[in-house]
C-alpha cells in the first residue's frame, strides 16, 4: 500500500497536466509508440538475423518500411481527427478528480482483472458480429485485415468506427466499474500492451499466452492465425468465449 501510495503523490504532481485536454491523446500515442517500438527493432532485423527470424510467427514474411508508415500514418489521422476532439468533449462535460488516497493493492488487482474481462467480452461480441455479419465486416472491420501477417503497428490500424467503438469500450469499463483513477491508467496501459502483443507477429518465450497456464490465454499466435483464417478466434486475449462458441483454433 505505502508503495502504491508514494507511487500515486509522484503522479499526482503532475495533476495540472493530467488535467489537460490534451493528456489522454498524447498518453495513448506515447504508451501505443512505446510499446510498438521493440517490435519494430525486430521487424527490421529479422530478416537479416536468424535469431530473430526464429520466433517469428510467419517466417516467409517480411514488413516493409513502407507498411510500416501506412499503419503508423492512419493511426495519428485516428487520433487526430477522432480521438482528440473526442477527448476535448470529454475533458470538458466531465472533469476528472484524483483523490489524495490511491488504491489498495487488492482493489487494483480487482478491478484490473475486472476490466480486461469485460473488454475481452465485448471485444468478442463486436468481433464476432463484425465477422458474421458481411455489411458490418465490408465497411468498417475489413480495412485491419489487410495485412494477414500482423506486425505491431498493424495494432491500430482500423477505421474510424473501428478505433472508436473499441476504444468506447476500453474508456467506458473502468468508470462504469467505479475505478480509482490510478486503476483506470494501469488498465489503459496493460490493454495497450497485451493489444501490441497479440498483434507483434512474434512468439517469445516470455510473451503474456506463456505466462497463464491451462491455455486459458491467447496471444500472438492465437491473433496471427485469426488474421490468416478469418473465422476463428475472435476474442482478442482468453480463450473461454472462443472455446464455448466452438470457434477456438490453435493450428
Amino acid at each position: 500500500m505505502f508503495q502504491l501510495q508514494s507511487t500515486w503523490d509522484c503522479i499526482r504532481q503532475y495533476e495540472t497536466w493530467l488535467r489537460s485536454p490534451f493528456f489522454p491523446i498524447l498518453f495513448s500515442l506515447t504508451v501505443y509508440l512505446s510499446f510498438c517500438l521493440p517490435f519494430v527493432v525486430l521487424d527490421l532485423l529479422s530478416s537479416r538475423v536468424a535469431l530473430v527470424r526464429r520466433y517469428k510467427i510467419q517466417q516467409k514474411s517480411q514488413v516493409t518500411l513502407r507498411m510500416m508508415w501506412t499503419c503508423l500514418a492512419l493511426s495519428l489521422y485516428n487520433h487526430a481527427v477522432y480521438i482528440f476532439p473526442l477527448s476535448v468533449l470529454h475533458w470538458y462535460w466531465r472533469p476528472i478528480s484524483y483523490p489524495v488516497e490511491a488504491p489498495a493493492a487488492l482493489a487494483v488487482v480487482r478491478d484490473l482483472a475486472s476490466c480486461l474481462l469485460l473488454f475481452d467480452f465485448q471485444y468478442f461480441v463486436w468481433h464476432l458480429l463484425h465477422h458474421r455479419v458481411p455489411w458490418l465486416y465490408r465497411t468498417f472491420h475489413k480495412v485491419h485485415h489487410k495485412h494477414t501477417s500482423t506486425f505491431a503497428l498493424t495494432t491500430e490500424y482500423s477505421g474510424a468506427w473501428e478505433t472508436l467503438s473499441l476504444g468506447f469500450f476500453a474508456a467506458m469499463n473502468p468508470m462504469l466499474l467505479g475505478c480509482h483513477p490510478f486503476t483506470e491508467m494501469l488498465f489503459h496501459v496493460l490493454n495497450m500492451w497485451l493489444s501490441v502483443e497479440d498483434h507483434c507477429g512474434y512468439d517469445l518465450p516470455w510473451a503474456t499466452h506463456r505466462l497463464v497456464p491451462f491455455g486459458l490465454y491467447g496471444g500472438a499466435p492465437h491473433h496471427d492465425l485469426h488474421h490468416q483464417k478469418f473465422k476463428t478466434n475472435y476474442a482478442p486475449y482468453f480463450t473461454h468465449w472462443d472455446k464455448l462458441l466452438g470457434t477456438l483454433q490453435s493450428e
